[in-house]
């Protein structure tokens, strides 16, 4: 199963870049130093780590998205459920609301993604 788990620094340098993709290389290493404040090497080094894991594209001196965040999130919230849950969505939706219960809203949301999706078949 591929790898969905990113550390602190690796998160807030991906957030960067889906905020303000496509972008040039060169301006990408400009905001990491403002935003981050990175060395140019140090940003090389972790969009190399992002590239290789086909979160982003670097081609032609410009940075862009490979993987959404929305996307990357999912396969990590899917890849939660698998380890944790042994794949089963109704036992993580019990586990996350024992406890706390249901708005009427969410309830519906709920219902509303179920009807939506169901008979659909996932990638896990």
């Amino acid at each position: 199963m591929e790898d969905f788990s990113l550390g602190e620094q690796e998160t807030r340098f991906a957030n960067l870049i889906w905020d303000n993709a496509p972008i040039n290389s060169t301006d990408l290493v400009k905001l990491a130093a403002d935003v981050m404040k990175w060395k140019k090497s140090t940003t090389y080094t972790m969009l190399r780590r992002l590239v290789a894991r086909g979160i982003f594209r670097s081609e032609n001196a410009t940075v862009s998205v490979a993987r959404t965040r929305e996307e990357f999130y999912g396969g990590q919230s899917r890849k939660y459920v698998e380890d944790t849950f042994g794949g089963s969505l109704p036992r993580f939706v019990a586990s996350f609301i024992s406890g706390n219960g249901l708005s009427e809203r969410q309830a519906e949301e709920l219902i509303r993604l179920v009807n939506e999706h169901k008979g659909e078949r996932g990638n896990g």
